[in-house]
């Protein structure tokens, strides 16, 4: 009875799956009128599934021994089959549904930059590449609909130039400024080498730049009229950079990075130099992100909890960090508990920063009682 149950659960599972993947698809492709085929379909085969049984117990009988075992596992082969291919098609066809979708609101024929969007995890960009989502892209390119193929991430610079050196992406959109440009710098290095497009986010570092402009007055280079100018510009003179997408939380802020492009002109790349020694020196304990503390034998993303916590250096606030790991990073500040004190990071950090202590703080945070 117990092994009945077993076989009757398993194959009602398969079946859910199925459906549900179906009625998903259906409505992100705006075609839930289109729910009732697919309950119909699921009758008719229930119908056709009780009908074959009979004929098959009528003309067959039933299966004994090892003609039966060889039966049970080709229909299960047969049923991961089909669960693998229908996933790798909904993958390949969520794609090609979100950029007719797109194509048809914006009443244009094609999308001159077409996004993989958001890879966050090394291992994302094999996986789209393995559920067919690339293929599906390059396809649409290859057909007019996407002029050129480019992606967004929030990796590290070295991962980010394992990325381009793929050779599947025109161009990246990534998070660059003056805070943070070494977490980046080999990424930008790939670009430059692979000429590549780039697109900088939050060249304010999510405006943390302009609320701390009279910490970080010395951005403010010959001619620059303020700190958000200075910073603008010390992202657009690298030759690496083709444009930055700015954010603005009022009119004087859109005046102001106006001014910083009007009549532009790059900064020497000896200022830029400078720039970037100043800003690794006037922080005591700033990280970085150069990545000598990866890779965590815990596997904790260290670099991004430690660019949290110079969040705090910056603001001189406990909550800065909790905010910047879940609106940047999409991580919470109890990951930081699963640290093993072993103190790995420490021995290959450059800088010689008490990781452990912060990996601490950080993790009390989780439960509202830092310490003092």
């Amino acid at each position: 009875m117990g092994a009945v149950f077993l076989i009757l659960f398993r194959e009602s599972l398969e079946a859910t799956i199925v459906i549900g993947m179906l009625l998903a698809f259906l409505g992100r492709s705006g075609l839930g009128r289109l729910n009732g085929a697919i309950w119909a379909g699921c009758a008719a085969g229930a119908v056709a599934s009780l009908g074959v049984a009979q004929l098959f117990l009528s003309l067959i009988g039933s299966f004994e021994g090892r003609a039966e075992q060889l039966f049970e596992g080709t229909v299960m082969v047969a049923g991961a089959a089909l669960l693998t291919t229908l996933i790798l098609w909904m993958d390949r066809s969520d794609l090609r549904a979100s950029l007719e979708r797109s194509l048809q609101r914006l009443h244009v024929d094609h999308i001159d930059f077409f996004h993989i969007w958001c890879l966050m995890r090394p291992e994302q960009l094999p996986e789209r590449i393995a559920h067919g989502a690339i293929t599906a892209a390059l396809k649409a390119k290859e057909e007019g609909l996407i002029r050129h193929l480019v992606c967004s991430t929030h990796l590290p610079g070295k991962d980010v130039a394992t990325v381009l050196e793929s050779g599947y992406f025109a161009g990246v959109t990534l998070g660059y400024n003056a805070l943070n440009f070494p977490f980046r710098a080999e990424g930008l290095a790939a670009a430059l080498r692979l000429k590549l497009g780039v697109a900088t986010m939050n060249p304010l570092g999510g405006g943390l730049i302009p609320r701390n402009a009279a910490r970080l007055a010395f951005l403010k280079g010959p001619g620059d009229r303020s700190v958000l100018e200075g910073a603008l510009r010390f992202n657009i003179s690298q030759e690496a950079i083709t444009l930055a997408l700015v954010g603005f939380a009022d009119k004087a802020q859109v005046d102001e990075a106006v001014a910083a492009v009007t009549n532009f002109r790059p900064y020497p790349p000896e200022h830029i130099a400078q720039l970037k020694t100043q800003i690794t020196t006037s922080f005591d304990g700033f990280c970085t992100g150069c990545g000598y503390c990866l890779p965590c034998p815990a596997d904790l993303p260290i670099s991004k909890l430690m660019d949290a916590y110079n969040q705090k250096i910056l603001e001189g606030k406990d909550d800065a960090i909790p905010s910047r790991l879940k609106w940047h990073w999409s991580l919470s500040p109890d990951l930081a508990a699963q640290c093993t004190q072993c103190g790995e990071c420490e021995s290959a950090c450059t800088q010689h920063l008490d990781i452990r202590k912060r990996m601490e703080f950080i993790a009390n945070l989780a439960t509202k009682t830092p310490p003092q």
